[in-house]
Parts: C-alpha cells; sequence; structure tokens
C-alpha cells in the first residue's frame, strides 16, 4: 500500500429518531462532494429539548478522507 496524505473535516448531522440516523445522516450528505472517505470519530453529542422532550439529536463528526494525488 502507497504511502497516503488524509485531511479531516468537521460536520454536524442532525435526527429526531436519534444519535445513530444523526451520524448516518451527516456521512451521507459528505459524500456527495467528498471522495475517498476512510473514517469518522464523535466528537461531540448534544441534543435540543422541547416542551420537556428530546427534539432533535445533534452529533458533531470528524471526517477522514485521502487527498488524490
Amino acid at each position: 500500500m502507497p504511502d497516503a496524505v488524509y485531511k479531516k473535516i468537521e460536520v454536524t448531522g442532525t435526527s429526531s429518531t436519534g444519535q445513530d440516523e444523526a451520524i448516518q445522516n451527516a456521512i451521507a450528505k459528505a459524500s456527495q462532494t467528498i471522495k475517498n472517505m476512510r473514517w469518522f470519530e464523535v466528537v461531540e453529542s448534544r441534543g435540543n429539548i422541547k416542551d420537556g422532550k428530546v427534539d432533535q439529536y445533534q452529533v458533531t463528526l470528524k471526517i477522514g478522507f485521502r487527498l488524490d494525488g
């Protein structure tokens, strides 16, 4: 395997269903414009409360991708 160079970006996915879906939403959206994604790490998890209940999950990810060239 040849040497490679990677870059990380930070994105936040949201979901009204749960944290897993928030992660999936963030990765799906990022994959529309970012090629060669290789890994993600959860750096923050939080949510929005409305009327005393969880209204929305928000998960911030760092996504690593390989640079071409």
